[in-house]
């Protein structure tokens, strides 16, 4: 698994999660097939069959979650750049064919949220902006087609 690079607000974020389903949801899940392994025959209990499932897919994200904590690197918010778009970079970009303004903040998948303004570098729009300075015109390749930005602040 590759590192991930997080704020000390997004491992916090990911640590609580990871306790709250390990202490309170796997137990659940644990009653709750139970409960339905009392009912009688298995081969024909869908509820049981049910369980199974949700029980496979919460121990899926429980193991993935415990993936990128143990693989995750706190960054030092104080020690970044502004001199080129990279992770953490509050960016304001221009797109040269509406003339829009759009503002963004590049982070972790774990952590992006569009809502708040937080793009996840892998996205499209931010791999074609990291490395990038103030002034320069990017040409990305997004879903529906080719878009050109122009980078007008980079802060923290």
């Amino acid at each position: 698994m590759a590192i991930s690079y997080l704020t000390e607000e997004g491992l916090h974020k990911l640590k609580n999660e990871l306790e709250h389903l390990t202490s309170v949801e796997r137990p659940s899940m644990s009653r709750q097939i139970a409960e339905a392994r009392d009912k009688g025959d298995l081969s024909e209990n869908a509820e049981y069959d049910a369980a199974k499932e949700a029980q496979g897919m919460l121990e899926a994200r429980i193991a993935k979650l415990e993936n990128v904590v143990a693989n995750s690197r706190v960054i030092d918010e104080s020690r970044i750049d502004t001199s080129k778009v990279q992770i953490l970079n509050r960016v304001k970009i221009k797109n040269l064919k509406n003339n829009s303004i759009l503002e963004y903040i590049l982070v972790a998948e774990q952590e992006a949220n569009l809502k708040e303004g937080k793009l996840s570098v892998s996205t499209p729009i931010a791999r074609g902006l990291i490395g990038k300075k103030l002034g320069d015109v990017v040409e990305i390749n997004v879903p529906s087609g080719k878009m050109s930005f122009e980078i007008m602040d980079i802060s923290r």
